[in-house]
């Protein structure tokens, strides 16, 4: 036996990933007693699987889309045929306008898309579950949500849990009065003065405005919190249909959280089902 070999008695024991808390706030703003965080919020942040899972999610979401398969070349058209002097561009019947080739004006595109290309990016169940536990991990990381712009108070320890009665808030009001009393409205007018028109042809296409993301509310069930809805650039989400792309949107991780204890909850409850 080697020197250096650890004998029975000095065997390394198993590490364990420390388990972080948050204080509970009530809907005054005022710290309550501590509650306990899934293990997945003290996973590191792999900002790369992030954003594969989320370009994965986008992937399946993306509309086929393809040309006519006879766009530019419904034309008669004829060539004339070598030793004429001119190129072997195919012209119209009757004259020299060139049709129906890729060069020519009107003529049918060189290379179109196609309605059967497969745009769905495959990710496996491991790295998907591995995304979703650094997602939310990034979300209690302070100087993650700030590269991504949120406006946060100082002293505020994230991610945000709240009383599960703030699910029953079910007026923009009232929403806007709690977000007050907890320093957070004003990332909700970041994302207000941050909403613009957006470049190019998307304006004609239903996508006339563009705004940077503020809050994000999870809920214990779908139905709840209906006052957050309307506000600028706030999405609620129910805990079940969570994701990647709700904690990062467009793959930068860290997004501003507000978690309902309820939620919180049902969030370890799924997590321990996702267990192989």
């Amino acid at each position: 036996m080697s020197a250096d070999a650890p004998s029975g008695n000095d065997a390394p024991t198993e590490s364990h990933t420390p388990q972080h808390q948050v204080h509970l706030l009530s809907l005054q703003g005022k710290p309550g007693e501590l509650v306990h965080l899934p293990l997945q919020f003290s996973a590191v942040v792999r900002t790369d699987l992030i954003r594969r899972a989320v370009v994965a999610a986008h992937s399946h979401r993306r509309q086929p889309h393809g040309t006519s398969p006879t766009a530019g070349d419904r034309h008669s058209v004829q060539w004339s045929g070598k030793g004429k002097g001119v190129s072997r561009t195919p012209r119209l019947m009757g004259s020299m306008t060139g049709a129906q080739a890729p060069n020519t004006v009107g003529g049918r595109p060189a290379h179109p898309p196609m309605v059967n290309t497969i745009w769905a990016k495959k990710i496996n169940r491991s790295e998907r579950q591995a995304a979703f536990a650094a997602a939310l991990a990034a979300t209690r990381v302070l100087a993650l949500a700030k590269a991504r712009g949120h406006t946060i108070p100082e002293g505020l320890h994230l991610p945000v849990v709240l009383e599960t009665s703030m699910e029953a808030i079910d007026s923009t009001a009232k929403a806007r009065e709690l977000l007050a009393r907890l320093d957070l409205w004003a990332d909700v007018d970041r994302a207000q003065a941050g909403v613009h028109l957006r470049a190019g042809r998307g304006k004609r296409r239903g996508r006339l405005r563009r705004g940077p993301k503020s809050l994000l509310i999870v809920t214990s069930a779908p139905g709840k919190a209906r006052g957050f809805r309307n506000l600028p650039g706030v999405d609620v989400v129910e805990v079940g249909r969570l994701g990647p792309e709700d904690l990062a949107p467009g793959g930068d991780p860290g997004r501003l959280t507000v978690f309902s204890k309820l939620a919180v909850e049902r969030l370890q409850a799924r997590l321990d089902g996702a267990k192989p």
